[in-house]
């Protein structure tokens, strides 16, 4: 390397001799205390990679002088959380579902769970205040598909509907379009006489006896005759304002054309038998349960 003898007659420093329009780079050396700091921040990095976990191995890594390891913390704290929550919990598995609502101590305990466990299983359907939404149904009002006392709700959140549990709600929806047991003109009529049942608008062609005829030959057997609905088959109420995939017309005559066929995953096997009981009293004390 050349060497520059050029020195700054203001700082009395070298200069590394390198120059632009008249100013000139300066070569000074850095403060002692600088360097000292910055060897003492190696000797630190040195020491940290001996105490903590620092080196990824082929199949491991370093575990450190200290042993230390965030995730054995974590699991340490929720097997003691766990063991604090046991007894509590235990006394929610052997009381009755009733025994839970009146009593204010378990009602309190079981809504807790219940409400940690619903947001982290079930709002991602139901909403995080349960208020549902379109293929999803509203936890909050008193309008149940398959039941809304606490034994009825209890048993939907243990074998769901669909699910291919073999204690699951089966009922579905045919597909009177795809499958052609009505033809398109009969499935707006019906469509309209099923938005007339809640006080909706009709089409101005709308023939009432028409469609009164065709849900008497095709819906009532699920629905009833007075369209009020059936919870042992999951037949909703069709004469209320309330609609799982929608009220207008077209939506009617997609779900009438291709049927609806909606499934809830079974959560026994997936939850705890304790906390899936804490969680149907945690849903029944939404606002809607029976």
């Amino acid at each position: 390397m050349t060497e520059h003898n050029d020195i700054d007659y203001i700082s009395g420093h070298s200069t590394t001799g390198h120059e632009w329009d008249g100013i000139k780079e300066l070569n000074t050396p850095l403060p002692r205390w600088w360097i000292l700091c910055f060897y003492a921040t190696i000797l630190w990095a040195v020491g940290y990679w001996m105490v903590y976990p620092a080196w990824p191995l082929l199949s491991s890594y370093t575990t450190g002088v200290f042993d230390y390891s965030t995730r054995a913390n974590v699991v340490n704290d929720l097997a003691g959380l766990e063991k604090l929550r046991g007894d509590k919990m235990a006394v929610l598995g052997k009381a009755s579902l009733t025994e839970i609502e009146k009593d204010p101590a378990l009602l309190g305990l079981a809504r807790a769970r219940g409400k940690t466990v619903f947001a982290d299983n079930c709002a991602p359907c139901h909403g995080s205040g349960g208020a549902g939404a379109k293929g999803y149904p509203n936890l909050n009002d008193d309008d149940w598909l398959w039941g809304g006392s606490l034994d009825q709700i209890l048993q939907t959140i243990q074998f769901g509907a669909r699910s291919g549990h073999a204690q699951a709600h089966e009922g579905q929806m045919l597909a009177f379009g795809r499958d052609g047991i009505l033809t398109k003109t009969e499935i707006v009529t019906v469509a309209n006489y099923v938005r007339s049942l809640s006080g909706l608008t009709t089409a101005a062609n709308f023939d009432p006896a028409a469609g009164t005829r065709i849900f008497a030959e095709n819906c009532a057997v699920c629905h009833g005759e007075n369209a009020k609905g059936n919870q042992a088959l999951g037949a909703p109420n069709l004469t209320d304002p309330i609609w799982l995939y929608g009220s207008d017309e077209e939506t009617l005559v997609e779900t009438i054309s291709n049927g609806r066929a909606g499934i809830m995953p079974a959560w026994s096997g997936r939850l705890d038998p304790i906390t899936v009981r804490a969680l149907a009293v945690y849903v029944h004390s939404l606002g809607g349960g029976q």
